[in-house]
């Protein structure tokens, strides 16, 4: 691997902003200090960038194997890196579902050929397959995913007895997507009889109501706190849920949560404008639940900042509302949509520093990834501030080809991209393929 230095950047880590120059060497960073005089096969010249850990996205559904029409890991890894970021936890709900070891294995081995950036995966949690979670080495997957509401096919786990099992046998975190089902589809059937298949997408927030939400979150915090096991509930979007977790730094936590960033940004408002494009699950709600969600943050409530990317092709997206699926791209913005928050006065930079990188290494327990050290990988990104960068169409790479935030003009841009020491995306342009690594974990 070649040395790079990157000179005169304004870096943003643990708490600090400070300047420095940056030697990096044999994929990691050798040397930060005021001023580094050596030479180096490549150097950057950061005036007036930051210099940030990169984003570390422990929510990202890839659709490969078996739904990649939609997206595949080669297409969104390569957006991911455009956008800043330089490891995905990707989601076991594809086709077939991963929830074999044999499956957890072959996907690693897919984005051993494929991958742009780092890489790790769920395995998948059913109704059936717990001696499948109690063989997982904890080096295997990052975590295992339970879907407690709204999954496809077998992966919906709703017998009390499997869950009780999968709390108390996982080998590592176990990380969930907390909604009520029966009260859902309770919700769904007043709203077809009212309106037919014409339900407007504003209503979609009061069918997948924010009590479907707290049931199951509440529920499944009571079985991390009955069984000890280590819990990660995923986008929150409800003041309520709030209450379940504890505020302050994420070291020692038995129990954590995480905000998304479609969540932090759009509220039920936006739905008269974006319709389809902002549906997801669990739900956009309120502008006041988005903004005690921003307010969880600040308190330490939330954790971790992630997207929850989830692709589908707009002819999918583009029909009524029980036809069009839930989710939508954001890995290529996400960073950008948070340092538009630190413009406004949302979110210091630190903070969105330790929500995207410092926080989530030290909840899934990676292995030098999420700061800025010497010795530890050079996954890096770095920021002009002040570069405005206008989303179109045309500009966006994933396989779907749309954003929900096309037309808006971000304050910032996304320079560069280092992953594992390589200069791997600068100022708009990607080097040759090479391909990222497997999260190693310190458990």
């Amino acid at each position: 691997m070649s040395t790079i230095l990157i000179r005169n950047a304004t870096v943003v880590n643990e708490g600090r902003i400070f300047p420095a120059d940056v030697f990096i060497a044999h994929g990691r960073i050798e040397q930060i200090a005021p001023q580094i005089d050596r030479a180096a096969d490549r150097e950057i010249d950061a005036t007036g960038l930051h210099l940030l850990p990169g984003f570390i996205d422990d929510q990202v559904h890839f659709r490969e194997p078996g739904l990649t029409h939609k997206a595949d890991i080669a297409s969104e890894s390569r957006a991911a890196l455009a956008g800043g970021t330089t490891t995905y936890m990707e989601m076991p709900n594809v086709n077939p579902p991963t929830v074999t070891l044999e499956a957890l294995e072959a996907k690693h081995e897919r984005a051993a050929e494929t991958s742009w950036v780092n890489y790790s995966f769920y395995l998948g949690a059913t109704n059936d397959n717990v001696e499948e979670v109690k063989r997982l080495d904890p080096d295997q997957a990052c975590g295992v995913k339970i879907f407690m509401g709204s999954s496809t096919g077998n992966m919906l786990v709703d017998r009390d007895e499997a869950l009780r099992q999968i709390f108390l046998n996982s080998p590592v975190l176990i990380a969930t997507h907390c909604e009520d089902t029966p009260m859902i589809q309770a919700r769904e059937a007043e709203y077809r009889e009212k309106y037919g298949d014409a339900v407007p997408f504003s209503a979609h927030a009061e069918i997948r109501c924010r009590e479907a939400c707290y049931k199951s979150s509440s529920h499944a915090v009571e079985l991390a706190k009955e069984t000890g096991a280590q819990l990660h509930i995923l986008h929150i979007t409800t003041a309520e849920e709030l209450e379940l977790f504890l505020p302050g730094p994420v070291s020692g936590k038995q129990i954590t949560a995480e905000a998304c960033v479609h969540h932090l940004w759009f509220c039920d408002e936006d739905y008269a404008d974006k319709g389809s494009l902002i549906k997801c699950n669990p739900a956009v709600k309120t502008c006041a639940d988005r903004d005690a969600i921003r307010q969880a943050v600040i308190d330490g409530r939330i954790d971790v900042i992630a997207t929850d990317h989830a692709p589908h092709t707009l002819e999918e997206k583009n029909q009524s509302y029980f036809n069009a699926p839930s989710g939508l791209p954001q890995v290529q913005r996400s960073l950008q949509a948070l340092l538009d928050l630190y413009h406004q006065g949302v979110f210091p930079l630190e903070l969105i520093v330790e929500k995207t990188s410092h926080a989530v290494a030290e909840r899934f327990q990676i292995r030098e990834r999420g700061y800025i050290r010497e010795g530890w990988w050079a996954d890096l990104v770095l920021v002009d501030l002040n570069r405005p960068d206008t989303d179109t169409r045309k500009a966006a790479l994933y396989k779907c080809g749309w954003s929900p935030w096309e037309g808006h003009t971000f304050q910032s841009t996304i320079m560069g991209t280092l992953v594992n020491g390589q200069l791997k995306y600068w100022q708009g342009k990607f080097a040759p393929f090479t391909p990222g690594m497997r999260l190693a974990f310190s458990r």
